[in-house]
């Protein structure tokens, strides 16, 4: 309890967020999620149920969880799209802690277009939304963003579902040193490992969802993203030991007898 992840008014005790697409059926969905321990989910709302009763709806997997759902705004490509989504949303669902996203490259990268999103962020942070704004990985945009209302930060590592992993270490730590609310870690996380490093250099939390739905085992995976955002935490929080270019011998040899 000691050290929670707080995103606007509301807390959490796990660092690990996941997704909800690319998995084959619900019940694996909520099977993955459950072991990873994550208290969040986002969903695409234009593309994944949660708010029609009348078909088969995600939310009801997780009724008897406390898992938190995070409605994104996928799909969207300019600042009105994202906003009457957001608006319709909450008035079918409540949900206000929101995930933004703005596409500006549908066709290659899946980029986000940075000037609608602080569009659609003002508007929404007016409209008293909690937002996490997905962005590209710089801290001028971060800060821009923090400005614009936006409750925590969301740089991507590397494309969208590309599993590259981190591609800029430096931007996190400069984005982390650029805003005070929580950066999430966001998009192109291949493995336990990337999300690891992601908690390493100082990120508050880490966002996965290919990298869970699409492996071998996704329930196995899900254990090891799990355990790799906890290692991660209690490495950044005892701090590393500096980077040298020469050995360092690990006994002293003051005193030696002989």
């Amino acid at each position: 309890m000691s050290d929670i992840l707080k995103i606007g008014k509301y807390e959490f005790q796990s660092r690990l967020i996941v997704g909800s697409g690319k998995y084959p059926d619900f019940k694996t969905t909520y099977d993955a999620t459950i072991a990873s321990g994550a208290e969040m989910i986002t969903v695409a709302v234009r593309r994944v149920n949660i708010t029609n009763p009348n078909e088969e709806n995600l939310m009801d997997y997780f009724k008897e969880s406390s898992v938190k759902f995070l409605p994104n705004s996928a799909g969207c490509t300019t600042a009105e799209e994202a906003i009457t989504l957001f608006r319709l949303t909450r008035e079918a669902t409540g949900i206000d802690l929101i995930k933004l996203e703005v596409i500006g490259d549908t066709a290659k990268t899946l980029y986000p277009d940075v000037i609608e999103t602080i569009k659609a962020c003002e508007v929404l942070a007016k409209e008293g939304f909690t937002i996490m704004a997905y962005t590209n990985d710089d801290p001028i945009i971060a800060k821009r963003l923090e400005d614009a209302g936006a409750h925590a930060i969301m740089p991507l590592a590397s494309p969208i579902g590309s599993g590259l992993g981190i591609q800029n270490r430096y931007n996190v730590v400069f984005i982390k040193e650029a805003v005070s609310v929580p950066v999430v870690v966001d998009a192109g996380i291949g493995t336990a490992s990337d999300a690891a490093i992601a908690m390493e250099l100082g990120a508050d939390a880490v966002l996965t969802n290919t990298a869970i739905a699409q492996a071998k085992d996704p329930i196995l995976m899900a254990e090891a993203m799990k355990n790799a955002v906890i290692a991660g935490r209690m490495a950044y929080k005892a701090g590393r030991i500096p980077k040298k270019p020469f050995a360092t011998a690990s006994s002293p040899t003051d005193g030696m007898i002989f």
